[in-house]
């Protein structure tokens, strides 16, 4: 079976800086793919940010002035998709032949998305996935993507999705994308505990799948200078203190997770290491009961306005 060499990212975005944080990260492919990469994952919300600490000024039944004037510069760093931004990360991936996906913050209409894209050699934007459910007060600032947006995709280097932060905790979400076959399962995120590694360990061993983690590394300096900061005002605090990892299907550690760092983690895969999994577990397959349990998903989008003609 084939090897390949994959990575995952951990770094802050430029601060209120989209079209900035685009040419980072294009700068940390670059570098990814002279090093032999290529699959690279970087966090949740890279582009656009994820203003951890930030409280917009809300309390129950109340939203102020100021809480609404820190939404419209957020609002205004988000990135549509597709647009300036995905043209460049697109062309970049084309260019290096290398497949790319990264989190972002999506806006359409007047909402904003948690949203992770995949770019690949071919077709420059190959799929995008939209948060299902947004964390607690990520709420107040995301809404809700549906099953429309939950592909596995088919490239040379393996069957490549992505799962968004807390969406590992669905159990069903991920039964879902292991019957998609997932074999590269990308997971952005800003969880720093040290208990999303051992959620990461345990969706390798639950899915017989690589397990690709990217988290963000933010101190305060990090932060745009718009939003107030609820957990500290020192400049090299650690609001996200990253944990990065990749592991193999059987739960062992191929890289990572590192801390208070910025890091590029690189390793290489064995795909044969999924079959060798299999032989004795397969949610989806022989170690499967669907005569007692059933998963229904529903992948139709769920648009407020249909019109008939």
């Amino acid at each position: 079976m084939a090897r390949h060499v994959v990575a995952v990212v951990q770094m802050s975005p430029v601060p209120g800086d989209s079209p900035a944080t685009v040419e980072r990260l294009i700068a940390t492919v670059r570098d990814a793919r002279q090093k032999g990469v290529e699959l690279i994952v970087f966090p949740e919300a890279f582009i656009g940010g994820y203003p951890k600490g930030a409280d917009f000024h809300i309390s129950i039944g109340i939203r102020q002035p100021a809480g609404r004037e820190e939404f419209r510069h957020y609002f205004e760093h988000a990135i549509t998709v597709p647009g300036p931004e995905t043209d460049r990360i697109a062309a970049v991936a084309m260019e290096l032949n290398m497949y790319v996906m990264v989190g972002v913050i999506e806006r359409t209409g007047g909402t904003l998305y948690c949203s992770s894209l995949l770019f690949g050699p071919n077709e420059g934007l190959v799929s995008k996935h939209r948060k299902l459910m947004p964390t607690a007060g990520e709420r107040y600032l995301w809404g809700q993507g549906d099953g429309s947006t939950l592909p596995v995709v088919e490239s040379p280097i393996g069957r490549i999705g992505s799962v968004i932060c807390w969406e590992n905790y669905m159990p069903m979400l991920r039964m879902a994308m292991y019957a998609k076959g997932i074999e590269i399962y990308c997971a952005p995120t800003v969880d720093d505990r040290p208990t999303w590694f051992s959620s990461m360990q345990h969706i390798a061993l639950e899915g017989r799948c690589f397990v690709l983690s990217a988290c963000q590394l933010l101190r305060g300096k990090d932060m745009p200078a718009e939003f107030r900061n609820c957990i500290s005002t020192d400049p090299e605090a650690f609001l996200i203190r990253g944990g990065s990892c990749i592991v193999n299907p059987l739960g062992q550690v191929v890289a990572g997770p590192v801390y208070d760092e910025d890091a590029l983690l690189i390793g290489e895969i064995d795909m044969g290491d999924i079959a060798r999994s299999r032989f004795d577990f397969d949610p989806v397959g022989h170690y499967s009961r669907p005569d007692v349990f059933t998963l229904t998903v529903n992948e139709a989008p769920m648009n407020p306005v249909n019109t008939l003609r």
